[in-house]
């Protein structure tokens, strides 16, 4: 592994002053999952680490009202532990508790899990459904950016290279509403997703659709909405016959690609089978009587 010098600065001020001076050169690190993979494999070649886990206030859930922020820094551990987070944002709870292993999920971060921008990411679909908008900050100012936007190809974002990921902004899910995100995997623990997909539903009171997001992990370069299935769904009501057709929809919307975790062909097949499972689960935790 390449040498590399290992900087803990102790402010976002100090951070974005040592980005303006090693530029391309250095590589910003949250809870390093990733990015020692990646060092490992030879696969990124910084000359030098900026470390942002002693810049205070970047590790949050706050509960606000009529949104929830999630700080960068904040650990899946954290995440998972959160009531609120178990209560209002269950498609995002059901991923934690299925991302690696609980020493992983004490070390690793949610900034992370997004900004390393990998189709596997089991945060991103959770997210995607929920309307999460990331915070991006610099030394010249702060913009948001809906997470939908964000992802350009593997491993690349919209963030500039003087940015950083600060926060997500959650808006807080109406009453009758609900979400889920299933994670295909060959082991229950400490593996990939082969394909994630991620639904929520909002509900009206005669229980048709009021507002449907479906986001699909592992089938695409990125992590992706699909759009033409949520139209499909919306003013609808929750038959067989709907959510066999949006699978379809949905399947046809993936360009999913053979890995040595699965084929193309089984991801379209299991993205039929999963909306249809995903769409049931968030249809029962809308709790419509």
């Amino acid at each position: 592994m390449k040498k590399f010098d290992y900087l803990k600065p102790t402010s976002l001020d100090e951070v974005f002053s040592l980005m303006e001076k090693f530029g391309s050169t250095a590589k910003l690190i949250a809870g390093g999952t990733d990015v020692m993979i990646l060092l490992k494999r030879k696969r990124i070649f910084p000359d030098v680490l900026i470390s942002l886990r002693s810049v205070p206030n970047m590790a949050y859930i706050k509960d606000e009202k009529d949104k929830i922020r999630i700080g960068s820094m904040t650990i899946h551990r954290e995440l998972e532990t959160s009531t609120l987070i178990k209560e209002k944002l269950t498609a995002l709870y059901d991923a934690v508790i299925n991302l690696g292993s609980v020493q992983i999920r004490n070390v690793a971060t949610i900034g992370g899990n997004i900004a390393n921008a990998a189709p596997s990411a089991d945060t991103a679909c959770p997210l995607l459904v929920l309307d999460a908008s990331c915070l991006l900050t610099s030394s010249k100012g702060e913009r948001e950016v809906e997470l939908k936007d964000f992802f350009i190809a593997p491993g690349k974002t919209v963030m500039k290279q003087d940015e950083i990921l600060k926060e997500f902004i959650i808006p807080k899910p109406s009453k009758l509403s609900g979400s889920a995100y299933w994670k295909l995997s060959r082991r229950k623990a400490m593996d990939l997703p082969i394909l994630g997909v991620a639904i929520s539903l909002a509900m009206n009171e005669d229980k048709s659709i009021k507002k449907a997001r479906i986001g699909l992990g592992v089938a695409a370069p990125t992590p992706i909405r699909a759009f033409k299935a949520e139209e499909f769904l919306t003013g609808k009501f929750l038959t067989d016959e709907v959510l066999a057709e949006a699978g379809n929809i949905a399947s046809k919307e993936a360009s999913p690609r053979d890995s040595i975790r699965g084929e193309a062909w089984y991801r379209r097949e299991m993205i039929r089978v999963l909306t249809k499972r995903v769409a049931t689960i968030s249809f029962k935790r809308a709790n419509i009587v």
